[in-house]
């Protein structure tokens, strides 16, 4: 497989650097707004290449996978979709935009393509898929964070927000792609309910999810590290974007 990389930060780096020992995966082409960065990344795989345009990494190659932003992935992907290519997206809050959710999805209907989610961050999405089969009557995310990493200066445990998944992804941008992979497997970003926590005793990034419905109720909590290129990134983003390229290599197919 012959794959595209638009994007070649921490995830980007982390998946040509897997890619470079995976025998499924026989070239790489990348592109970033900053070219210097392609060229530096291409340098630590003998399969990877660095060029001069995202229209030239459609054309090269046989899967697309975008892991550079929201504008990027608003952009890209319907043109990755109508060129008939199968995708990989890491910034799914660009999905929150209902018309284009619903644009890529009648089009890649009609061209047989398929659109992959990581699940990013969080766990439990198997899950979900599952118990929304049987109907699901809430589906609620905790993220709580050190008061630092949200802006605030305080020393006591605060709710900052709670609300819907579709205001969360507006007012806290850097949980955008937690909030939109629960949506979109669960309940819709109206009614998935969001709350956000400061907490001075926090030390890392975590993550509680809690869903209930005819199949009966389950709970996941993640507590995130970060990557150990990029501390703005968690590492399970970076490692669940290389399990779902590994799956499409595999002959074993595990999971919801």
């Amino acid at each position: 497989m012959r794959l595209g990389l638009l994007g070649c930060g921490a995830i980007g780096s982390d998946i040509v650097r897997w890619a470079a020992t995976e025998s499924g995966i026989e070239s790489l082409l990348l592109y970033d707004q900053v070219p210097e960065r392609a060229r530096t990344l291409a340098q630590a795989s003998p399969k990877a290449r660095a060029i001069d345009s995202g229209e030239k990494l459609l054309a090269g190659c046989d899967f697309f996978v975008e892991a550079a932003s929201q504008a990027a992935a608003t952009e890209w992907l319907p043109k990755a979709v109508a060129a008939g290519k199968p995708l990989l997206t890491m910034s799914l809050g660009a999905l929150a935009d209902e018309s284009l959710r619903k644009k890529l999805v009648e089009e890649a209907r009609k061209r047989g393509v398929k659109i992959y989610l990581p699940s990013g961050a969080v766990c439990g999405v198997d899950g979900l898929k599952a118990g929304a089969l049987a109907g699901l009557k809430s589906v609620t995310l905790v993220t709580t964070k050190p008061p630092a990493a949200l802006g605030l200066q305080t020393d006591k445990w605060t709710v900052v927000f709670d609300g819907s998944a579709r205001e969360a992804v507006k007012k806290f941008p850097q949980n955008v792609n937690v909030a939109a992979v629960l949506s979109i497997a669960g309940l819709g970003f109206d009614e998935t309910r969001v709350q956000v926590v400061a907490d001075p005793l926090a030390t890392r990034n975590q993550h509680k999810i809690i869903v209930e419905g005819a199949f009966g109720r389950f709970r996941v909590e993640v507590e995130n590290l970060p990557s150990p290129t990029n501390p703005k990134t968690s590492h399970l983003a970076s490692l669940s974007a290389i399990a779902t390229l590994k799956r499409l290599l595999e002959p074993i197919q595990l999971g919801a």
